[in-house]
């Protein structure tokens, strides 16, 4: 969707509405994890929720997925492990391979996380009138929509890194998606 001529300053509006939106979201997540018991990283935290969403990984994949190299990724898992929130099991197809899994305590975890996030955002939203709620209920999906559109990311000043969102979670869980082609 190209933006038109006329619309210059409300994009930048957007754009900047969008900037202090995500600073609140992550102050509600640096929240949620101060919450629990545990004491992970923002980092350590992401990689608990991708394999909790995607299921079992190989370190490689999880490593794309999270957008960084295997060793940073494998420090990540060991911390991970340690605190019994991820296991190691050898790939029954191929011995070789190490699969990772959240273990029921790390799902717990992703688990807390996210309701609390969900109960903070919660109070936020019901604070809004009702017509801005469906407005913004419209926006949202059509953001992300747009941000699962091919060469997302390739047409973004790194030009680096998955196309799409969805190909960050399908490179986490291992799944080797096709390419859409572009419009």
């Amino acid at each position: 969707m190209d933006r038109q001529p006329d619309d210059s300053g409300l994009a930048e509006e957007l754009i900047t509405s969008m900037l202090a939106t995500t600073r609140l979201l992550v102050a509600i997540s640096a929240r949620a994890l101060a919450s629990i018991d545990e004491t992970l990283t923002a980092t350590q935290l992401r990689a608990l929720v991708v394999l909790d969403s995607c299921g079992p990984a190989k370190l490689a994949a999880l490593a794309s997925g999270l957008g960084v190299n295997p060793s940073t990724a494998l420090r990540t898992v060991d911390r991970l492990e340690s605190l019994g929130l991820v296991d190691r099991r050898v790939n029954p197809d191929s011995r070789r391979e190490v699969v990772l899994r959240v273990t029921d305590r790390g799902a717990e975890v992703v688990a807390r996380v996210v309701e609390y996030r969900r109960a903070e955002i919660s109070v936020l939203v019901d604070r809004l009138p009702a017509e801005v709620r469906a407005g913004l209920a419209r926006g949202l999906r059509a953001l992300n929509a747009v941000a699962d559109e091919p060469d997302l990311r390739a047409a973004g000043p790194s030009g680096a890194g998955p196309a799409r969102v969805s190909d960050v979670l399908a490179a986490a869980s291992g799944e080797v998606r096709p390419r859409r082609p572009a419009r």
